[in-house]
């Protein structure tokens, strides 16, 4: 089996319906393989009995106009406007986020206040660091305030400690606007400056992000692309700097997919492993060395509503290995079903091997109620069901010296002149999926024949959620 597209798409999350979409409305020829039967990548919503469960949670807001005109073309108005509310929970209490010093002092209490505030001072007074993650965030906004609010979480995260995750990280995703600096204005002051925000409502589809993307997928089709599912590329050919054709296998054997340029969404060090010919050894080393963290979430069915008023909770407690909670009814209530209930996502950041990603769907339904109710937020509510989805190969991993080895896959991957890398996964990103998309349709346009940087997007563009003037809510 085989046939001619004129472009090949590896990938069907968010960057590859994207461009799928895009590059239909140009009436090209478009083969979309997914190697999964879902669309949307970790950004779908997964249905279970009647309810609705992001994979995480996935607000829709962004500064790029291209993209929310795109996601505006797509929904329309099935579009949901939702007010923002997250709170950090911390040594069984909820601190308002960003953070506010009645609430943070009441929390904390006054003492802890005190040190949290000579501690910021001691930090200042020795000058930024910048060796690590860890060093990074002590510098700036003391130790005190790292220990609480930072270390727990991030670790739970990346699953190393944060003295082995590089400082870019902090200062790509804090940067300006930052836990840190709504602390710190919470307990001395903004000192008259003009102090960022953050977003307080965002756009979320009625049926949750899947649905953008499902109906991406429908619109690409009925222009004439093909989205095909259970399609796992197994064999890149290139000729020399060119790429050539995809083997792909498929429920009914290897099917060959020949195109004139390639996309790719699948993970980069995927795509480096399975290029024919290999790349240089040097270049199969340096991706071996990129590492991915899964995330797993428990999604659990609840037999009370109005559990808490939050779209969802950050848990800083390092005695429970939740990192997040999601509340879908606050997302959107059609994601709830029955009224009289509620639907909750935990989620679990854990590697290959961890007992987590081996246990069985039924123990960590268990787990996480029992975790859950340890949190208070359960209450004398029942658990009365729940479902588990695996997300591999979720967040890159920001360890320190992972820039050297992401250089030199990059610097060969720019070599092939035909295949682009497109979305978080594709690039070794922590893109949101505004940046994803926005890498996919600066891909199409180069190949209309233009000439973007796509390394360069999500690089030197500001922190996603600080407002500025040119930002435009989604």
């Amino acid at each position: 089996m085989g046939m001619t597209a004129r472009t090949v798409i590896l990938g069907a999350g968010p960057a590859g319906l994207a461009a799928a979409y895009a590059l239909s409305k140009h009436r090209r020829n478009v083969v979309v393989a997914e190697a999964t039967d879902a669309l949307g990548g970790i950004s779908r919503t997964v249905e279970y009995r009647g309810y609705r469960f992001d994979i995480g949670g996935h607000r829709f807001f962004t500064k790029f106009d291209e993209v929310q005109q795109l996601w505006h073309e797509v929904l329309g108005d099935e579009f949901l406007v939702r007010p923002r509310l997250s709170r950090i929970y911390y040594r069984n209490r909820l601190f308002e986020y960003p953070l506010r010093v009645t609430n943070a002092l009441r929390n904390l209490g006054l003492l802890e206040a005190a040190r949290c505030v000579a501690s910021y001072g001691r930090a200042r007074a020795m000058g930024d660091a910048d060796d690590n993650f860890e060093e990074w965030v002590s510098s700036r906004f003391g130790r005190r305030l790292f220990e609480i609010f930072f270390k727990a979480y991030t670790e739970k995260v990346w699953g190393i400690p944060c003295s082995e995750i590089g400082a870019e990280w902090a200062s790509q995703r804090i940067k300006n606007l930052s836990l840190g600096v709504a602390i710190r204005n919470a307990f001395l002051g903004s000192r008259g400056q003009d102090v960022a925000s953050l977003i307080e409502h965002f756009r979320y589809p009625r049926l949750g992000p899947g649905m953008m993307y499902e109906r991406m997928a429908i619109l690409a089709a009925g222009m004439g692309a093909e989205i095909r599912m259970r399609h796992r590329a197994v064999a890149i050919h290139r000729n020399g700097t060119r790429v050539v054709a995809v083997d792909v296998e498929t429920p009914e054997g290897l099917v060959r997919l020949d195109g004139e340029e390639f996309l790719s969404s699948i993970p980069l060090t995927m795509l480096i492993e399975r290029l024919r010919p290999a790349p240089p050894p040097s270049v199969l080393a340096a991706a071996r060395a990129l590492t991915y963290r899964h995330l797993l979430t428990i999604d659990l069915i609840v037999d009370a509503p109005d559990l808490f008023p939050d779209t969802w909770i950050y848990v800083h407690s390092p005695d429970l290995q939740v990192g997040r909670i999601q509340n879908f009814g606050n997302w959107s209530p059609e994601m709830v079903p029955d009224a009289r209930t509620s639907a909750l996502g935990l989620e679990y950041f854990v590697s290959d091997g961890d007992a987590l990603w081996t246990a069985s769907d039924a123990q960590l339904v268990a787990f996480g109620t029992e975790e859950l109710r340890r949190t208070g937020l359960l209450g004398r509510a029942r658990v009365t069901d729940g479902t588990v989805v695996r997300a591999p190969l979720a967040y890159p991993v920001y360890r320190i010296g992972y820039r050297h080895h992401l250089d030199q896959v990059v610097e060969f991957v720019r070599s092939l002149e035909n295949l682009q890398a497109i979305g978080r996964y594709g690039m070794f990103k922590y893109n949101n999926a505004d940046h994803s998309i926005l890498t996919a349709l600066l891909a199409v346009e180069n190949i209309e024949g233009a000439d973007h940087d796509l390394w360069a997007v999500n690089t030197d563009t500001d922190y996603h959620e600080i407002r500025t003037g040119r930002e435009s809510a989604a």
